[in-house]
């Protein structure tokens, strides 16, 4: 084992390896979506923020499933990229005191975390069909769409609200600093 990861024997081993680090990837967000839920202003993006987290832990009994099924063990991984975006989101928690600016940073954040899963999923779904594994091919694809739709909402809504709410706090502030000249 180095680094934590235990040697790949296989080609079953590298999916087996990529399903836990997905399943880590997902508790490792369920515990840190309540923070970032807390920090934004938006009512809006704390709901979608809320809709994840209940989308991953169906995700992660899913996984719990086709781990089953494939009669691997149970040990667990720590999926440290995951662990990193997780962190640069705390830290703009930590360094922006605009919560107008704070919503823009997280929605940018929670994208990252986004697009990195829908990557691992589609290694992993593609895995699980070379490996006959139906349950990780459904878990995935399942997976692959919901996160596709909520980062295309994310999207709409940085787009329509967020930015734009910005956006309007910067340009009021700049009108008030001009007119205390």
């Amino acid at each position: 084992m180095t680094n934590g990861i235990p040697k790949l024997k296989s080609p079953q081993d590298l999916l087996t390896q990529e399903i836990k680090e997905i399943h880590s990837a997902e508790r490792q967000l369920s515990r840190a979506i309540p923070k970032l839920a807390k920090a934004v202003s938006s009512e809006k993006l704390r709901e979608m923020l809320q809709r994840r987290k209940e989308q991953g832990a169906i995700l992660i009994e899913s996984l719990d499933e086709a781990l089953g099924e494939m009669e691997v063990s149970k040990t667990r991984v720590k999926n440290v990229a995951i662990e990193g975006l997780i962190e640069d989101a705390a830290q703009h928690i930590d360094e922006i005191n605009d919560e107008k600016m704070l919503d823009v940073a997280l929605i940018d954040a929670v994208q990252k975390v986004e697009h990195y899963c829908i990557a691992a999923w589609g290694t992993a779904r593609a895995m699980g069909e070379l490996f006959g594994q139906p349950k990780v091919v459904e878990a995935m694809q399942t997976a692959i769409d919901e996160g596709k739709r909520y980062d295309e909402e994310m999207t709409q809504l940085a787009e329509s609200e967020i930015y734009p709410a910005m956006l309007e706090e910067e340009e009021e502030e700049r009108k008030g600093s001009s007119r205390g000249r």
